[in-house]
């Protein structure tokens, strides 16, 4: 079957490969020549913004939920009933607040919202691998650099994460808070081996994100933290006693060339927090010293980090588990003055269902998703933060439609469906789809430079936009049109 290249217009000639095995999409014939205006321009123009990108959003802001592993499609939100069983599997589909569109019945919360998001039904990457897809996905971009390999990672030679591009775009702002943030633990897989295209590569230490990595370790434990699960066994212990740590406060300007020059050697916060009062009466600290004396003697900041403590409201609203307890936290960081933050619901298995899928997103997954996403989704929405605040839920892709042997479903890269929210995102509408088989895009088919470059679009940042890597080459920041169709 053909795919419909339509929905992509991407701002770059080159042709690279996409890294997919299991099926061939052509770079060619999705990639149209558009950044006209360039040539000419010294590396010190292209670095600087100089115009105000200009769009259809109303945001200021991004929250972007990534749901590491890859949730199916075809049991969530673009479901196939008509399908043949071995597609369709066991779950019904329910209808919505929004006349015509059904959803899984096992998100009883999200019926009730679905007027709030515009459901994207043609997103894609193009690979099946957990590895190439995340890179696609977090960088925004289908190519890989000369000599990429997932042996070493993370690497310099990786293109930046979408958060270290947005540090380095807002570099030049008077800001106490970092710019970028991701919590509560990177993309990794059951070897703890983590995942590409999550930090600064090819851009250079000195632009890393914040990494706020609070995650209690449970090495083999899936899903939200105390309640997690194997995918094989019904039974499985939290390998910890807590569900976050007391937040390190690992520096982003230093990156990860500079782990050891950081913030957190004490306890607690407010320990922190005096430490560097005291040291900061003594002598002179660093710029990124003072930055974290700034970060913990900020309430909202402290008040971000101790979640575990939330009223009982609050808590029961979100779930006392990781999912939750991530999503007031980033929701926490977001009101706190971080610009662009991202939730990494789960490790990398945690959504990789190859095997009882059905009764892991019945019983383990679904569940905390639905909760705590729903009240994320209250909480910026009774704050008035929605209005100016892009919201998105996704994953770096699907899962076959067909199911296999084990009652799972594998990786799936040329199709899949995200959800977006706020920021002046029409609800309540479905864009693009997919066929009957939900195999393979059948309109307004969007990649990850499309996903970036709406994401870039939300945070201001302007279309001639460039980041020069650490050889001193300058990188278009926009390779993709944004979805301009979310905002009608």
């Amino acid at each position: 079957m053909e795919i419909d290249p339509t929905g992509i217009t991407v701002m770059s000639s080159h042709d690279h490969a996409c890294g997919c095995s299991s099926h061939r999409l052509s770079r060619r014939s999705l990639l149209q020549a558009g950044s006209a205006g360039m040539v000419g321009l010294g590396a010190s123009q292209l670095a600087m913004p100089t115009a105000q990108a200009a769009g259809l959003t109303r945001a200021k802001r991004v929250i972007f939920v990534f749901l590491t592993g890859g949730i199916s499609h075809h049991d969530t939100f673009d479901m196939k009933p008509h399908a043949p069983a071995k597609v369709r599997g066991s779950f019904d589909p329910v209808s919505t607040d929004v006349a015509g569109l059904q959803i899984s019945e096992h998100l009883p919360l999200f019926t009730q919202r679905m007027k709030h998001y515009a459901v994207v039904r043609s997103m894609g990457t193009g690979s099946n691998g957990h590895e190439q897809a995340c890179h696609m996905m977090l960088t925004g971009r289908l190519d890989f650099p000369v000599g990429f390999s997932t042996a070493k990672v993370p690497s310099a030679n990786e293109w930046p994460s979408m958060l270290s591009v947005v540090t380095y775009a807002k570099r030049n702002e008077d800001r106490n808070l970092p710019p970028a943030a991701v919590l509560p633990e990177p993309s990794v897989n059951e070897a703890a081996r983590v995942r590409p295209g999550q930090y600064a590569g090819r851009l250079g230490g000195s632009y890393e994100a914040w990494h706020v990595n609070v995650a209690a370790q449970c090495p083999l434990g899936n899903g939200a933290c105390p309640d997690c699960f194997r995918f094989n066994k019904d039974e499985f212990d939290h390998a910890a006693s807590n569900i976050f740590n007391t937040p390190v406060l690992t520096l982003p300007k230093g990156g990860r060339r500079r782990l050891k020059d950081r913030i957190g050697l004490l306890g607690t916060v407010e320990q922190q927090r005096e430490f560097l009062k005291e040291r900061s009466s003594t002598r002179k600290l660093d710029q990124n010293r003072l930055q974290a004396l700034t970060v913990l003697a900020d309430p909202k900041t402290s008040k971000a980090f101790d979640v575990e403590n939330a009223d009982p409201k609050t808590l029961a609203r979100y779930g006392k588990n990781k999912f939750g307890l991530s999503a007031l936290m980033g929701y926490r960081l977001l009101d706190a003055g971080v610009d662009f933050v991202q939730i990494n619901l789960g490790k990398n298995s945690s959504w990789d269902t190859h095997a009882r899928n059905f009764v892991n997103l019945k019983r383990n997954l679904l569940p905390p998703l639905d909760l705590s996403m729903s009240a994320l989704l209250d909480d910026l929405n009774d704050s008035g933060l929605i209005d100016d605040t892009l919201f998105i839920i996704s994953g770096e892709f699907g899962r076959t439609p067909n199911i296999n042997k084990n009652s799972g479903r594998d990786h799936w890269g040329p199709v899949f469906t995200a959800l977006f929210a706020g920021g002046g995102v029409q609800g309540g509408q479905v864009i693009g789809s997919s066929d009957d088989l939900g195999a393979y895009a059948t309109s307004q088919r969007y990649m990850p430079e499309n996903f970036s470059a709406t994401i870039y679009e939300a945070l201001g940042i302007p279309r001639n936009s460039h980041w020069v890597d650490f050889d001193g080459r300058p990188h278009e920041i926009y390779r993709g049109q944004p979805m301009s169709v979310l905002y009608s």
